[in-house]
């Protein structure tokens, strides 16, 4: 079974927001605003099929979305 791609992260960093790659430590991208990240990191979860999680300033989880296989799917 082929290994699902790391989740995207959209984060705080410095005065900046970036796009990673969850465990890389490196930005794919680099953003002014919250906005036009959380767009550059959903393009990637879309385009790879797997989670965009994205963080408050504080760097605290707010919001995620799953463009593949979801762990948890919508029951009903």
């Amino acid at each position: 079974m082929p290994q699902k791609p790391a989740p995207v992260h959209v984060a705080p960093r410095d005065d900046k927001w970036v796009v990673e790659r969850e465990g890389s430590g490196r930005a794919s991208s680099i953003h002014d605003r919250q906005a036009d990240a959380i767009e550059a990191g959903r393009k990637t979860a879309q385009n790879e099929h797997t989670e965009l999680l994205i963080h408050d300033r504080e760097g605290q989880l707010r919001d995620r979305d799953s463009y593949g296989n979801d762990p948890y799917p919508p029951k009903g």
